[in-house]
């Protein structure tokens, strides 16, 4: 591939890396950071890339294992990544003055709760109550279909045992 094919390749595709890479980490400057490194590593391996192939899922499988390295990388450190935050799911800190004790402490049960989730069902589970589609989750995490609805099946046992307290 010639570097202006590449050039052609990621302006085609750069919105889409941007938008899934800040899906993966929640935070814009982390999204960045993937993205750059994404970009920097399709580069250096465009020779490996098949023409005729897709350049797009191509770039999202190395941003995919991008982010599953970096997490475990951070995870060993002990540095665990941002929590996904569920939409409309307010944050720790972002819980209304009028809400009662209580809401506030269930709210921040069920935030905890979802931190302490493994990335594997935490980012899967929270793409789905965010809107996705299976298949869109399934595309955007380059994973079958079948692991995706396992993991949010499996983060929604998890969740439910332990907040079973609430029920």
């Amino acid at each position: 591939m010639t570097d202006q094919q590449f050039n052609n390749y990621v302006s085609e595709t750069k919105t889409v890396f941007t938008s899934v890479a800040l899906r993966f980490t929640s935070d814009w400057q982390d999204a960045q950071d993937l993205l750059q490194e994404t970009l920097l590593k399709v580069y250096r391996s465009r020779d490996t890339f098949e023409e005729g192939t897709n350049f797009k899922n191509w770039g999202l499988m190395i941003m995919r294992n991008t982010f599953i390295n970096e997490y475990r990388k951070r995870k060993v450190r002990g540095n665990l990544l941002r929590p996904v935050e569920l939409t409309g799911m307010a944050e720790k800190d972002q819980v209304s003055l009028n809400d009662s004790g209580e809401q506030r402490l269930f709210a921040n049960e069920i935030i905890s709760a979802i931190d302490s989730l493994d990335k594997l069902y935490s980012v899967p589970f929270s793409m789905f109550y965010q809107g996705y589609e299976y298949q869109e989750i399934a595309v955007h995490l380059a994973l079958p279909i079948g692991t995706v609805k396992s993991r949010i099946f499996t983060a929604r046992v998890k969740l439910k045992e332990r907040l079973r307290q609430y029920a």
